[in-house]
């Protein structure tokens, strides 16, 4: 098997929109691959028929050497996955619902549940009607985990999860990673792909429109900036910050307040800064949506 996942030219209509248009996707196996982009860009609907839960409009994909359309059920207990909108209810336990979901995937080494129980730190005697959003979502990824599958799909997985679990989650991931597994992971959190990616597609406005590692596209060099200098000499402050073109300066009382994006490095900024009183500033990563439009574009770009 040359690919974990292979899709190409995928097109996929609802009606007059086209949420996919003509993607091409190669996923290595036993590597991480991180499928990131503004909310409305498509990756929910990309994933969703890599597991035959829709049919696109045109192209193929081709998922552990097999389609998925008639890979049926041999296929997708190879496969565990975590949809985008996790819907879990029931009066049932949490461990009388994952023992459901064991029949269904395949064998699951014994103690492997409670084990995913005690690192996400959910209690299995609970009804599942009873969760939080938080826990459920510890349901669904102990569900896809538990059965140690070939290929990860997983959409949007730490959504509702506390930072400690999610830093949990991480290592999770690359224990699989270790042990030859593939994951396709869609996220709108940056970090999260930062730390944990080997390969990233950028996907906006149904497109592919970059791909690479972390690192050669660049979305980490995009950084929102706030500060606040004491000065009299507002023309000189104004020349002084005129090469960074995201910046706006805007007086306050006792001085200017300057606020906006910079992209590349953060030290020229920094000693733009120095002759002045600093009394505020804060550096920051911004969110997803912004990096990728103001990198890539709404939908184009140079990939």
């Amino acid at each position: 098997m040359s690919a974990a996942i292979e899709i190409t030219q995928l097109q996929k209509n609802y009606g007059r929109h086209t949420a996919l248009r003509g993607i091409d996707l190669h996923v290595a196996p036993g590597t991480v691959f991180g499928l990131i982009g503004p909310n409305g860009a498509g990756k929910t609907t990309a994933l969703r028929t890599l597991v035959d839960i829709i049919r696109p409009t045109s192209g193929t994909t081709r998922v552990l050497g097999e389609d998925p359309h008639t890979g049926g059920p041999a296929l997708r207990r190879r496969i565990g996955y975590v949809p985008g909108e996790l819907r879990l209810e029931g009066h049932v336990s949490g461990h009388r619902l994952l023992a459901f979901y064991a029949e269904v995937s395949g064998p699951v080494a014994p103690g492997a549940i409670h084990d995913l129980a005690d690192r996400l730190g959910v209690d299995l005697a609970r009804p599942v009607r009873t969760l939080s959003k938080g826990n459920k979502q510890k349901l669904g990824l102990i569900q896809a985990f538990m059965h140690r599958p070939e290929l990860l799909i997983l959409d949007e997985p730490t959504s509702g999860l506390d930072p400690l679990v999610q830093r949990e989650f991480l290592a999770m991931l690359r224990e699989a990673r270790n042990a030859g597994q593939t994951v396709l992971l869609s996220s709108h959190v940056l970090s999260e792909i930062q730390q944990i990616a080997d390969e990233v597609a950028v996907l906006s406005d149904g497109r592919i429109v970059a791909e690479g590692d972390v690192a050669s596209l660049r979305l980490g060099s995009v950084r929102r900036v706030n500060a606040k200098i004491s000065t009299t000499d507002g023309a000189a402050a104004h020349a002084r910050f005129s090469g960074f073109a995201g910046v706006e300066l805007q007086e306050e009382a006792g001085g200017l307040r300057i606020t906006g994006t910079v992209d590349g490095a953060i030290d020229p900024f920094v000693k733009a800064l120095a002759p002045f009183e600093v009394s505020e500033l804060t550096v920051e990563e911004p969110d997803l949506e912004e990096s990728v439009l103001k990198l890539y574009g709404a939908g184009g770009g140079d990939a």
